[in-house]
């Protein structure tokens, strides 16, 4: 038998390692008990799926695919070579969370960003679907494409870790058969669900390895996932400006005038604002203390960029990202070692 929340073999000899249940004959292994009752995490298993192995099971099924993404955190859900890995299936996108993006952002705008990263990026899909947990009319389309695209065949629901798959699967089946948490690995097994005759197979999330997630502590992450609707937070610049995300990242922008930034961030997460000249004073005698969380490793690396359009985003994977307007001559970027920035053009 395997546990109906996170896919994995129940096992009734080792508590600590995944499947395990206390007790013989119950449908869920005892982490997915905790997590759903409690929070409790008990076992991590962030880096324990091999990311390939998601993709190579799904290339080798006869199926179509839902590909989930978290609009929030739209660059880190994206996943290298999908086409090329992929060809031969038919890829529906469900771009969740759309619920926390501002209210000024359309569907129509928030619909023409994602095909324009899309181009960019190179990756084609045939649909795409703009959901949030409580839209059922985007629900309802979800179910009714899938059954339209799969004819008859199962869909596999893919996705970077975190971005939603569980959850929306659940409300697919208007239930809360499986686990859903904050923490990346939560689903740890291919999963096979029968939802109104329609078979989708929840996979285990693939490793957001260059995103915030992996950086951060678990314990951290209340501290800056989002739980409800972005309220932007504008700040206008002049002279040299630095700004400390918590202990996690910091944004130095030189040069500024005429200038604004405004952050997409949880709202749980203190931005502090600084001089530039000041700013490695205060790193030295607040981090840890008043700026935090902090990174695991305390290693950081430097991204540094000219700006070259008049509204660039500066995205920093499983954090947010800062929208960068006006008259700034470098951009410099300093996150946990491994974690990815990306620059683009402007989402709002």
């Amino acid at each position: 038998m395997r546990c109906k929340g996170c896919g994995a073999e129940l096992q009734y000899a080792d508590k600590t390692k995944s499947g395990y249940s206390p007790k013989e004959g119950s449908e869920y292994c005892q982490r997915c008990f905790r997590l759903s009752h409690y929070g409790d995490l008990m076992i991590s298993m962030k880096t324990g799926i091999d990311p390939y192995e998601v993709i190579r099971k799904v290339e080798q099924m006869k199926c179509t695919v839902l590909w989930v993404v978290d609009l929030f955190d739209f660059e880190a859900g994206m996943i290298d070579g999908l086409n090329k890995r992929l060809a031969d299936k038919k890829i529906i996108m469900a771009a969740t969370k759309r619920d926390l993006l501002p209210e000024t952002l359309s569907d129509d705008k928030a619909a023409r960003f994602v095909f324009s990263r899309l181009k960019d990026l190179g990756i084609h899909i045939d649909t795409l679907i703009l959901t949030s947990r409580k839209d059922q009319e985007a629900i309802e389309e979800i179910r009714r494409v899938v059954k339209e695209t799969s004819e008859g065949l199962p869909c596999a629901v893919i996705g970077k870790a975190n971005s939603g798959k569980s959850t929306l699967l659940n409300c697919l089946g208007r239930n809360e058969q499986l686990t859903v948490s904050r923490y990346p690995g939560t689903t740890l097994d291919f999963n096979e669900i029968n939802i109104d005759g329609q078979i989708y197979i929840d996979t285990p999330g693939i490793e957001v390895e260059k995103s915030m997630l992996m950086a951060a502590d678990e314990k951290d992450l209340s501290s800056f996932v989002p739980a409800r609707r972005i309220k932007p937070a504008v700040y206008q610049l002049k002279g040299n400006q630095s700004f400390s995300l918590g202990g996690l990242a910091r944004i130095d922008l030189s040069d500024c005038e005429k200038a604004s930034c405004v952050f997409y961030l949880s709202d749980a997460l203190e931005v502090h604002r600084s001089k530039t000249e000041k700013t490695d004073e205060l790193w030295q005698k607040h981090y840890g203390r008043m700026l935090k969380p902090v990174p695991v490793k305390k290693e950081f690396a430097v991204s540094r960029k000219r700006k070259d359009l008049d509204k660039i985003d500066i995205v920093i994977d499983g954090l947010g990202w800062a929208c960068i307007s006006g008259n700034v001559s470098v951009i410099t970027v300093h996150v946990p070692k491994g974690v990815n920035v990306t620059y683009r053009k402007a989402m709002l």
